[in-house]
């Protein structure tokens, strides 16, 4: 399967909208060269410092936290509406005990511009490299937030990603159509 060079507005609504309903794939590598890959429910796509950023938050208990901190680089990989099943399996295991790509039968393609690799599987690829990293601030969010998704204080990190590359398959118009 092909993969085509597009401009990461090009697939801005449906990435938020599958993100939204499924959650997509966020790969990372340490410096070492061990990759691992974690669903993410949370992020959004914008214009800051006039740059193209994907923000992503990932709990600093998760084994993908250190690999973005230390090598400053990670992806965010569209799944097809066939790959659901592996979206929830990556989200439920750690990649500590689990190699996610082996269990789930995931092809990592190395990237372009950063080191961390595309899922050779998925529709659309966002290539980032963190340009800032920001810690929740527990007493500046709003109370029902706080209680509601952070009842054990593990409160995540905002990686801030700028945009370096974003490639689709040559299916992805025709998969995410209803997205």
């Amino acid at each position: 399967m092909q993969k085509i060079k597009v401009d990461f507005t090009d697939y801005l609504k449906s990435t938020l909208k599958f993100m939204s309903r499924h959650g997509l794939l966020l790969t990372s590598i340490n410096r070492e060269g061990k990759i691992n890959v974690m669903t993410i429910g949370w992020g959004t796509i914008g214009i800051i410092w006039d740059k193209p950023i994907f923000v992503v938050l990932v709990r600093p208990s998760r084994f993908t936290y250190n690999f973005i901190k230390n090598t400053g680089v990670f992806t965010v990989n569209v799944p097809s509406e066939r790959m659901i099943e592996a979206v929830s399996f990556c989200g439920t295991v750690s990649g500590r005990d689990y190699n996610k790509f082996k269990e789930k039968g995931l092809t990592p393609l190395p990237g372009k511009k950063v080191g961390s690799p595309l899922i050779k599987e998925c529709l659309v690829h966002y290539e980032c490299k963190v340009v800032h990293k920001n810690v929740i601030i527990p007493q500046e969010l709003t109370p029902s937030i706080s209680s509601l998704f952070y009842p054990e204080n593990d409160y995540h990190n905002i990686f801030f990603g700028e945009i370096m590359a974003t490639y689709a398959s040559d299916r992805a118009k025709d998969s995410l159509r209803n997205f």
